[in-house]
């Protein structure tokens, strides 16, 4: 199974590509798509929209998952997050995926053990996990290998059934 999981952002989305053979879980590929807040908000989300589509039209992911959208206290950061998010999905849907998203909760949950896992502990998971030589950067990459490893966790779990919106019980 190799799945597709994207940390959205308007200026950094983190996308990370982790195949599962067996037990066994191992990174294929990760990386970063950047923007600038000099380009205009209709450039920054093209760009996104088609990186994430070559992205898929080149490995083919069976599955694909996104980190639902964590409001906190900016709101204009929050629009142009959940802007980014939607044309992530856009790309995964015109590709035929249904596209599986992940609280920040669940993703720590299933990468740490523990719901209130700060980031140093999440990162040290993912390339433990993935038997990384060293903590894939900027932080968005390790974030989005962990909502893929999140995916294979929930996917593989029994009592759980798989949505559009994630597991439920």
């Amino acid at each position: 199974m190799l799945v597709l999981g994207v940390d959205p952002g308007s200026a950094i989305t983190g996308f990370g590509l982790i195949k599962e053979t067996g037990n066994k879980l191992s990174a294929v590929d990760y990386g970063c798509i950047r923007t600038t807040t000099s380009q205009s908000t209709e450039t920054r989300l093209q760009i996104i929209y088609q990186e994430i589509k070559a992205i898929i039209k080149k490995y083919e992911p069976d599955h694909f998952a996104v980190e639902e959208l964590f409001f906190n206290k900016n709101v204009r950061t929050a629009l142009t997050v959940g802007q980014a998010r939607g044309v992530i999905m856009l790309a995964g849907a015109e590709c035929g995926l249904p596209v599986h998203e992940y609280t920040p909760l669940q993703v720590k949950q299933a990468v740490v053990g523990y719901g209130r896992a700060d980031k140093t502990q999440i990162q040290f998971m993912v390339k433990t996990i993935l038997g990384l030589p060293k903590i894939p950067k900027p932080d968005d990459v390790a974030d989005a290998l962990a909502i893929a490893i999140c995916h294979t966790h929930y996917f593989k779990s029994a009592g759980f059934i798989l949505n559009q919106q994630g597991p439920t019980a």
